[in-house]
């Protein structure tokens, strides 16, 4: 691994086949379709090619006619990567999985077999699932309430790195002279038995080329933060201001000193939706076209309502659309979420109507529109007003809304040098700077 001299700015693609705008699929440089696998393909080497840290597959548990169309049908995010790792050499792979409808010696399987497939670029994108409908396809009774949620998360995470640690590194010896494959003393049972699951191990897997894949959390309640003190190395956040992006990265990152750990074993990297054009005037005029695409003769379509109603944790399809956001008492659902854009609401002024517009984009995350230049410079200010320590960059469509970031973009970030212009190493853990964590047995 190597440490870097001068901080740079980590970067993922958070890559959606149908793009991250509602109607992005329409725009006439847009190929789409969550599981067209030649364009996924496409997207991940253009992202490599740019030097990406990442590659970012966000997850889902439900679908119906109303549903964006990057959700409403999409692979299943590890059989997505495992194909992924094997056209691709140096970008990591990352993936959402939920807490609350998986079991933790599967996904512990999955993520260290991925990270083997990979040869250690493997991230895992702990998730508490937020929305109640989630529970009607399983077989589990009523979804658990938020702050069950993250204490189920909280020892599900212990139990998967628990299971990391079943093999010691050097526990694989392959002696033919003495007939030993491996060494039994240097693997190890769990035996956990806790609040919410019991695990007996050890993990079928052996120990991961990165020790363990790395860990990222999306959750920006007080909850979620904690969590992500505690536990992540990378944390996805949406953030409409500066100001905003400051106050949660101090407090993110305050929070690390009680679990012993440093500012530089977490990086923050919000999400951003950008619109790129050779004048600001010709991005404003790419992104109102795509805003164009969302109203149907006044009316906005059922999947923009439900869209919105998901944000907000509650059904907001019986209020006048040009009238201002209801008082909403709190969700169970995606609190931080719904915050956001509660407060986005107020400070603007916006009707129901366009608060939809600002969800349709991005759901919540910045929307930047102008030329190269500006991107970097919005870019540059959160990143030196610390902010963020990176970006998860959501084009609006693929693969023309990637190739202008990757193309344009990414090298005015290199000029400056903000960004690499080589990796200097092959796993996940090099690109970020994070060192292997060790192994509790050993």
């Amino acid at each position: 691994m190597t440490t870097a001299t001068i901080r740079q700015m980590r970067l993922g693609l958070f890559l959606q086949g149908a793009g991250h705008h509602i109607a992005g699929w329409r725009h006439p440089d847009a190929d789409s379709g969550s599981e067209n696998i030649a364009l996924l393909q496409q997207a991940a080497h253009t992202a490599e090619r740019g030097k990406f840290d990442m590659v970012f597959l966000a997850d889902g548990l439900t679908s119906g006619p109303d549903a964006h169309p990057s959700f409403a049908m999409r692979i299943e995010p590890l059989c997505l990567l495992s194909a992924l790792a094997m056209s691709t050499s140096h970008i990591g792979l990352a993936a959402t999985a939920s807490t609350t409808y998986s079991e933790p010696f599967h996904i512990a399987r999955v993520f260290g077999s991925l990270d083997h497939l990979s040869k250690g670029r493997a991230a895992w994108n702990v998730v508490t699932t937020s929305y109640d409908k989630s529970a009607a396809n399983f077989t589990r009774g009523n979804h658990p309430e938020h702050d069950q949620r993250y204490a189920m998360a909280g020892e599900f995470v212990d139990v998967v790195k628990g299971l990391w640690d079943s093999w010691e590194g050097d526990a694989v010896v392959r002696d033919k002279a003495a007939g030993m494959y491996f060494d039994p003393a240097k693997v190890h049972a769990l035996n956990h038995r806790g609040q919410f699951f019991s695990i007996k191990g050890p993990l079928n897997v052996s120990r991961a080329p990165q020790g363990h894949p790395v860990l990222i959390q999306a959750g920006s309640s007080n909850e979620g933060q904690e969590l992500a003190a505690r536990t992540a190395e990378v944390v996805f956040t949406a953030q409409q201001t500066l100001e905003s992006a400051q106050e949660f990265y101090r407090d993110l990152k305050s929070r690390l000193g009680k679990y012993g750990r440093t500012h530089a074993q977490l990086h923050v990297m919000p999400g951003i939706f950008p619109v790129i054009g050779g004048s600001e005037q010709e991005a404003q005029d790419k992104y109102a076209q795509l805003q164009s695409w969302v109203d149907t003769a006044g009316d906005l379509s059922p999947g923009a309502l439900s869209l919105l109603s998901d944000r907000l944790g509650h059904d907001i399809s019986g209020y006048p659309l040009d009238g201002p956001l209801p008082p909403l008492p709190e969700s169970n659902q995606n609190k931080s979420r719904a915050k956001l854009l509660t407060d986005l609401a107020r400070r603007d002024n916006l009707t129901l109507r366009q608060l939809y517009h600002v969800v349709a984009g991005a759901r919540g995350h910045r929307i930047v529109c102008g030329t190269p230049q500006q991107i970097a410079d919005a870019l540059e200010e959160w990143f030196h007003g610390e902010a963020a320590d990176g970006f998860n960059i959501m084009p609006p469509y693929f693969p023309a809304g990637l190739d202008d970031f990757v193309d344009l973009v990414v090298p005015e970030l290199q000029r400056r040098g903000l960004f690499r212009t080589e990796y200097q190493g092959r796993t996940l853990r090099d690109h970020l700077d994070l060192a292997p964590p060790p192994n509790r047995y050993a």
